[in-house]
């Protein structure tokens, strides 16, 4: 079992996907009806770095692109941003980046996801090697990471090293069923990783779908904790999340937005959650800035442009004193 404490040292290695994502403009538009397109840095472990360093932490992303001019968009980003890209290698040939086409609406979001032959999933062992882990305070992951080889195997060999070198593991389920080649696959190897991982966080579907059946979903998270993980978040959407640990269990609400669209929660929730874990924050408190993160994401356009300021953060919360129930 990996110390927690370490997350206080607020430097983290983040292993997945970066892409670029186009939404259609102005907010509000249809894709289908739309005749220009905003750009932006998408993926979940990208969108996570990313909320984790508006948060005053530092990252790292261990992740390959596609070596082309889409794979230089998203290291220019990651530039920008300030995110560490040492561990992000380009790769030559078929492979490319993730593409998303999203619009920013509440209702009958349409978000089209383009992950064939992704160069996030050439990762390989060797590059996971090449990596100081002692360097970091913790290393997270997302479920995509283990969606396809060589990632898969090169993520299990990240957790082994990033065990051995004392990092707490973090696991977002985030489940993409286009991105698996079954959903048996993607239950037994969700299983794995959920049984070696110190905290891990996904909502009621993802957690069902581990389970087997989805009225099962919340005995599911309970039952990582009896096997060994240390903090599971259980979320449920506009009925707020269920947040399990060793010594307790406690619900928490949603903070009321106006939302504009419904993306980029999950991953600003997940960074902003973190990044309170590593101010030594109460898991409660933690919780609460995650959340209310990801009501000020989906407020905004994009995800990774409308992740929180450490100061953003800390004035809606002053404004908003406790979510609802």
């Amino acid at each position: 079992m990996a110390d927690l404490a370490r997350l206080q040292g607020r430097t983290f290695l983040v292993i997945g996907r970066a892409g670029m994502d186009l939404y259609a403009d102005p907010p509000g538009t249809r894709i289908e009806e739309a005749t220009r397109f905003t750009t932006a840095l998408g993926g979940s472990s990208a969108n996570i770095a990313v909320a984790l360093t508006r948060q005053d932490c530092r990252a790292a992303l261990l992740t390959c692109v596609s070596d082309d001019a889409v794979g230089r968009f998203c290291l220019a980003q990651l530039d920008a941003y300030g995110i560490d890209r040492t561990h992000v290698r380009a790769v030559a040939g078929e492979p490319r980046n993730s593409l998303a086409v999203v619009e920013t609406r509440v209702q009958d979001c349409q978000s089209v996801i383009y992950r064939n032959n992704a160069a996030d999933f050439a990762m390989t062992v060797q590059d996971v090697e090449a990596v100081e882990y002692s360097a970091f305070s913790a290393l997270i992951t997302t479920g995509t990471v283990l969606a396809a080889e060589p990632s898969r195997s090169a993520a299990f060999r990240a957790f082994d090293l990033a065990r051995a070198a004392g990092l707490p593991l973090i696991f977002d389920v985030d489940y993409r069923p286009y991105s698996w080649p079954s959903a048996a696959v993607a239950s037994e190897v969700y299983s794995r990783a959920g049984a070696v991982c110190d905290i891990i966080v996904g909502n009621d579907v993802e957690f069902g779908f581990m389970a087997g059946r989805s009225d099962l979903g919340l005995d599911k998270a309970r039952s990582l904790i009896a096997d060994g993980a240390q903090i599971v978040v259980y979320k449920m959407g506009e009925k707020g999340a269920v947040t399990i640990t060793r010594e307790a269990e406690f619900s928490t609400g949603i903070y009321p937005t106006q939302a504009l669209k419904p993306t980029g929660a999950g991953d600003s929730f997940l960074g902003s959650f973190i990044a309170g874990l590593g101010q030594g924050l109460p898991v409660r408190d933690a919780v609460l800035r995650g959340s209310a993160a990801a009501a000020m994401v989906v407020a905004r356009v994009g995800c990774a442009p409308a992740m929180p300021t450490h100061a953003e953060l800390d004035a809606f919360l002053g404004q908003h004193p406790g979510p609802t129930a």
